[in-house]
């Protein structure tokens, strides 16, 4: 276990913007993540888990010890008639995680291929797309305590998913570390394919047999056209959180935009694409310096080359602002802002 100092994250946050860690250690065993939390030389410092650095903005430097979560294996841990369990560790790539899937035939996470991230930065928000969200294959995790390196367990319950939430975000934020995640995928698929351009996506493909793999491909082919590469421009994907609206007032932005987009959600509450509303800001394509909001998804924000976090956190503040304004809803940010 080499603990560097002073060290760049430059190249361990999509967004690509230039910021140094005091401490920065790579983990690839629970074992030495624990011993690293015991020793009382690291104990009383600020900590940062980081996985891939897919959902991170750092707006400034780093004073404390960074964990870069590099735990890998894939391992099937129980089987029935109708599912089979798996287990994966958080440094996983998530798409590499759902190709395995893919590959042995179990369903459940197709609508979730390629969303950036590792495994265990999934439950923290309870990842989602096209209709489908983390908690309907989530079992359970196994967590390692940052006060005292215990590891813990929490079942789907005690995470208490939310719309790109989990007590992770909340309660506990930054009292855990996740180390693995189980799942409980389907041998039988459960087709969805009715949010957003799936649908007319296969009909493109001229798919004719529906399967998983299908839907996946679907998936990616939608995925590639919407949203840029953060090897080539730095983002982080979605941006903002999509407002959920209670009926009076979805009904009273409808009654003045009749072509507002919607979905109702599982809790009777109108979601609305967060990206609608900052197109209709006139954020679409526009640039501060090298910080701006993607040409073709207005939910991305990117940085052109050399903007800092600084810019493109200003961009996003500008950008709530001005839909606050507009529309009376403040956008909650999805990415999470250091």
């Amino acid at each position: 276990m080499k603990i560097q100092e002073n060290f760049s994250l430059k190249n361990y946050n999509t967004f690509g913007v230039e910021v140094n860690c005091q401490f920065f250690v790579e983990i690839t065993s629970i074992e030495s993540l624990q011993e690293l939390l015991t020793n009382p030389l690291w104990k009383a410092m600020p900590k940062l888990i980081l996985g891939e650095g897919s959902n991170v903005l750092f707006s400034q430097d780093f004073s404390g010890l960074v964990i870069k979560m590099s735990l890998k294996g894939i391992k099937k841990t129980a089987e029935n008639e109708d599912h089979v369990w798996i287990t994966s560790a958080a440094g996983e790539n998530w798409h590499e995680l759902v190709l395995y899937c893919l590959k042995s035939q179990l369903a459940g996470v197709e609508n979730l291929s390629l969303i950036p991230g590792t495994v265990g930065a999934a439950p923290m928000q309870n990842i989602g797309a096209y209709g489908v969200e983390l908690k309907e294959v989530f079992e359970q995790l196994t967590a390692i305590r940052l006060s005292d390196g215990k590891l813990c367990v929490f079942d789907q319950s005690a995470c208490r998913f939310g719309y790109r939430d989990s007590i992770f975000k909340r309660e506990f934020k930054n009292q855990y570390v996740i180390v693995s995640v189980g799942l409980r995928l389907n041998k039988t698929p459960i087709f969805r394919f009715e949010y957003g351009a799936i649908k007319e996506t296969l009909a493109a493909m001229q798919v004719k047999d529906l399967s998983i793999q299908a839907i996946s491909n679907a998936v990616i082919k939608i995925r590639q056209q919407k949203l840029p590469d953060p090897r080539k421009i730095g983002n982080a994907g979605s941006f903002f959180k999509s407002p959920i609206l209670p009926k009076e007032d979805f009904l009273a932005i409808h009654q003045r935009y009749p072509e507002l987009p919607y979905f109702v959600d599982e809790n009777e509450g109108y979601k609305i694409p967060a990206g609608w509303f900052i197109e209709q800001c006139g954020w679409k394509g526009r640039r501060m310096g090298d910080a701006g909001v993607h040409e073709q998804h207005a939910l991305v924000l990117v940085n052109y080359g050399k903007g800092s976090g600084i810019e493109i956190k200003r961009l996003a503040e500008e950008i709530q602002a001005s839909v606050k304004d507009k529309f009376s809803i403040l956008l909650t940010p999805e990415v999470n802002i250091i």
